[in-house]
């Protein structure tokens, strides 16, 4: 256990974070709650007046502690492959980015649809947080990981599960999470050099 999490260290210092975020608003009032989430949401108006703060607090924040157990899963599925296979900066250069380019872009769509007035101004305050970016951006660029031909059994299912949501919700956060898996897989470059997965042999068990 202490080689796995010493093997894969942002991945787990990332999900101490949340566990640490997600229990203060577990235990905190709704009004403290309330005030947290929004103080540390990447939209429009905290963008504008704190754009570190947003882009930088909304990645360590999970809207709903009782999801904590899931992004436990996630995080050890993809994070923790991609980080040791990578190494951690490689890996955090691919997150990070996902998450602020998709942030920056999903947001100026809103801004956007605000001015056309086809979604209210309120929008430009809603909570947005959360580690979902991150996770597209690792599930994206893990494909590059996996041995023939479960990459081409993976790709597929990524694809559709991140762009299917976008093509029949298109929500903003459906828009950032294709930017995300995007990003993802436009980081081969970061691969190269990298051992893929070994493929099996024929009758090996």
């Amino acid at each position: 256990m202490r080689s796995w999490v010493c093997s894969s260290p942002g991945t787990h210092v990332w999900l101490a974070v949340i566990a640490i975020t997600s229990l203060v608003i577990a235990l905190v009032p709704h009004g403290l709650e309330t005030y947290l989430l929004h103080r540390n949401s990447s939209n429009l108006h905290q963008l504008a007046h704190h754009p570190m703060r947003a882009l930088l607090g909304s990645a360590f924040w999970i809207e709903n502690p009782a999801d904590l157990l899931l992004y436990a899963v996630l995080f050890e599925v993809f994070h923790a492959p991609v980080e040791r296979w990578l190494g951690t900066p490689k890996w955090l250069f691919t997150v990070a980015t996902a998450h602020i380019a998709a942030t920056l872009i999903s947001q100026q769509v809103v801004l956007v649809a605000i001015r056309l007035h086809d979604v209210p101004r309120s929008m430009a305050h809603v909570v947005d947080i959360g580690v979902s970016y991150g996770l597209a951006a690792s599930a994206g660029i893990l494909t590059y990981r996996l041995p023939n031909p479960w990459r081409w059994l993976y790709l597929p299912a990524v694809l559709a599960f991140f762009l299917v949501p976008l093509a029949t919700d298109r929500t903003y956060t459906d828009l950032g999470h294709a930017i995300s898996l995007a990003i993802g897989l436009a980081c081969y470059p970061l691969t190269r050099g990298k051992p893929v997965a070994p493929e099996r042999a024929p009758g090996a068990h």
